[in-house]
Formats: structure tokens, sequence, C-alpha cells
């Protein structure tokens, strides 16, 4: 099978910018040999580090990983805009490339100067821009502002002339960097049915997106570069499930660090609880020695995904027996809003008895919560109120869902139609 972009071992090093060891002028550095070579590793980076891909013609490749991953290094490299350090890069046919936003453009100028100065350096005659420049408008949506200086334009204006550009010069290969973010949902879903057709005329794609399900849904092929290396690469569902995993374990380290962090303050009791910062008061006659969160699969954890079974086991220790207790539990969204609160007074149990250790575990059956991070207080007190041990907005758990509803709540539901209406599902 044809390859139409090909990658091979490319490494792209870059110097790090500091004050010492400094060229004075262009001639003093050319004199001074390799600007890269006679540098210490710890002056130079490299944003890709023996890289190997290939993209048989006709196919489509999704780019995934972090901020500085290397992803738009790549796309800059097959593109041309930059010259590998190290390895070989080879394209196949025309190349036509939305990598930056506004990219080409010269601001003093109108759109329709633009856009014949974008066409003839995509490779297009004149005659054939003049062709092809009613379509291109169109698509762009800038009929009414196409004689207009581009400086005047939005970000979102910027890009669907760039899109619409580039997609009309008819490459052979389409390089699309994370652009489409700005666009609205119209023209996002304009854009795809382009790629759609793209693809179904067999032209090969190079797409560098953190939208997840896209890759899925839409690409043939996914590459998950981490820190400039390959981390893995083949069948999107199963690069994209391995990246969310490494991303949420990432998340996991992240929040224990900062609940561990969050629990060395102390606080004083607050006069209204809502209002309260994060910190720890009571007078410790019964101490909460710690709070664990488990999934499912009872590992200790603070990513769960939505519609998980989640207990919240709260380990207590009394030195001197006592008879007068509430346990409570409250689940508090980001921006301090309570989602949910609760204790054992509340749900009509009277206490007897605490003596020595003990556990309590609140079990919530299934997290009906939509994405997001989420802050726990957990408290023990007297049936008055008078605290032993409250920790406030001391654990924090992150919920993950690949449905993007909004909100703080998702409750059980389902949708029933009747009449001459149907759906078919996308996924």
């Amino acid at each position: 099978m044809t390859q139409a972009i090909d990658v091979s071992h490319v490494s792209k090093v870059y110097r790090r910018y500091a004050r010492r060891r400094q060229f004075a002028t262009l001639k003093s550095a050319l004199l001074s040999g390799s600007l890269i070579r006679d540098l210490a590793p710890d002056e130079t980076f490299a944003a890709l580090d023996d890289v190997t891909v290939s993209v048989p013609a006709g196919r489509t490749l999704g780019v995934i990983g972090r901020n500085g991953s290397g992803k738009s290094t790549l796309l800059k490299l097959v593109a041309g805009i930059t010259k590998p350090t190290r390895g070989t890069v080879r394209v196949q046919g025309r190349i036509s490339a939305l990598i930056e936003l506004g990219a080409g453009f010269h601001p003093e100028i109108s759109g329709r100067e633009n856009v014949f100065i974008n066409g003839i350096m995509l490779g297009l005659s004149k005659r054939e821009i003049a062709k092809r420049f009613d379509e291109i408008v169109d698509f762009a949506e800038l009929k009414d502002f196409i004689d207009a200086p581009v400086k005047t334009y939005s970000s979102g204006m910027y890009m669907r002339l760039g899109f619409a550009v580039a997609i009309n010069v008819d490459p052979d290969v389409l390089l699309v960097d994370e652009v489409l973010a700005v666009g609205d949902e119209s023209f996002t879903h304009k854009c795809l049915d382009k790629f759609a057709e793209f693809k179904r005329r067999g032209k090969t794609i190079l797409l560098v997106t953190h939208a997840l399900g896209l890759v899925e849904r839409f690409c043939d092929d996914a590459l998950w570069l981490d820190a400039g290396h390959v981390r893995g690469a083949g069948d999107p569902k199963r690069i994209v499930g391995a990246y969310i995993t490494d991303v949420e374990t990432t998340e996991e380290q992240h929040l224990a660090a900062a609940d561990a962090k969050a629990q060395e303050g102390k606080s004083t009791e607050p006069a209204d609880m809502f209002q309260a910062a994060e910190g720890r008061w009571g007078s410790r006659e019964v101490e909460i020695t710690s709070v664990t969160l488990t999934g499912e699969d009872g590992q200790a954890g603070h990513v769960f995904q939505s519609g998980e079974r989640l207990d919240v086991r709260i380990a207590l220790h009394a030195a001197q027996p006592v008879e007068d207790f509430v346990i409570g539990v409250g689940v508090f969204n980001a921006e301090g809003v309570c989602c949910y609160g609760t204790n054992t007074n509340l749900e009509e149990l009277t206490p007897e008895r605490l003596s020595g250790d003990a556990e309590a575990t609140f079990s919530i059956s299934a997290l009906d919560l939509v994405e997001g991070t989420y802050k726990l207080d957990v408290g023990v007190h007297k049936i008055d109120g008078y605290p032993y041990d409250y920790h406030r907005l001391l654990y924090t758990f992150r919920v993950k869902s690949r449905m993007k509803d909004v909100g703080i709540y998702r409750p059980p539901h389902a949708w029933r139609f009747a009449g001459a209406i149907s759906f078919k599902r996308t996924t």
C-alpha cells in the first residue's frame, strides 16, 4: 500500500532559551559551529525523539496527547514548515495545512487578497483560485466581510477563511491542528462533513485534536504522543482507552498529593459552614483517622466513572467511650455548591456507643454526577453540632464521563418518542 506520509526515526531538538551563552550575532553563531550539537544536554530539549509513523494513502490518522507532547511539531515537520534534526519525512502529493490560526494571512490586506495569496502559496494558479473563489467565500460564510482587512476578523472568521482555502485547493494530504475549537457548532459540523467527503474521495488526513470522541468516530488509526515519544499506535478505540487510563492515573497522583497537602493545614470553626474554606477543627474526643474513597473494584482512588459505585470509608477512633455522636458526609462541586449532604441523625439512626477503633462506610450505589471535580466534607459531632472532628473540603475526587451533559446531578433517565419522529445513534 502506498504511504502518503512516511516519518522515519525523526527527532526534533530545540535549544532552551536562557540569558547565558547567547550569541551576539548570527556571524558569531555560525563561526562557533553547530547551534545544537555543542550545547550541554540541559540546554536543549527534544520536542520529538525517534518517532516513526506511516499513514497509507486514503487513511485518516488522529494524533492525541497532552499539551507539549509533540503533536504540533509533528504536523509542522510533515508540512515542511520546519526540518527534522534527525530522521526523514516524506510526503506524497499536494499538501494543504491548517496548523495555526491565521497562519499565512496578512492582517493589513483584505480577505479577498489573502485568499489569492494563500492559494498561490498552496500551489494553485491565479486562474484556478478565481474559479474557486466564490465557493471558498460561501463555505467560509464571509461574503459580507471578504473585502475587509483581515485584522478586523474575529478568531472564528480567521479559522473559517483558513479552513475554506485549505480544503478548496483539493489537496492529496490535509493536515489539521486543533483549530476547529474556535468555530461555532454549525461550522464545526460543516467541517466534519467536508472531512467525510475527503475520506470518500480517498484523501489522506492527519488530524491533531483533544476531541477523543472525534478520533474514535472519525479516524482509521490513532497515534498517542507523550513527551516526544510514541506511547501507542493503532486502533483508535484501543489507543484512546489507553490514553484515558494514563490521564486518570496522573490525575489520581495529583489529587492524592493535593489532598495530602490540604490535610496538613489547620483551621478554626467558621461561623457559616457553607462559606468555610478547607480545613479541620474539633475537640478530637472522637477522631477521624482516615478517609478512603473506593470504587466498584474496591481499590482506593480519586477518579471514578459517572454511574459507578462509590464508597466513602471513614475510620474513627474514640479514646473514651461516647454515646452522643453523629457522622456526616457532604458533597460539593468545584464552585463550592453543595450537591448533597446527609448524616446519621437526619437518617434517624440513634447513636448508642462508640469506643476505640471503628469504621463507617457511606455507600453510593450509583454516582449520578456529571463530569467534573468534587470535594467531600466528612465530620463527626454531637447531636447539638458540637464538633469532635470536622474535615472541610479535604478530600477531592473527579468524575469522568463520555457524556458531556451539564449541571451537577445526572438522574437515571430514558427518552420515549411517539408519532413521526426517529433517531439513529451516532456511535
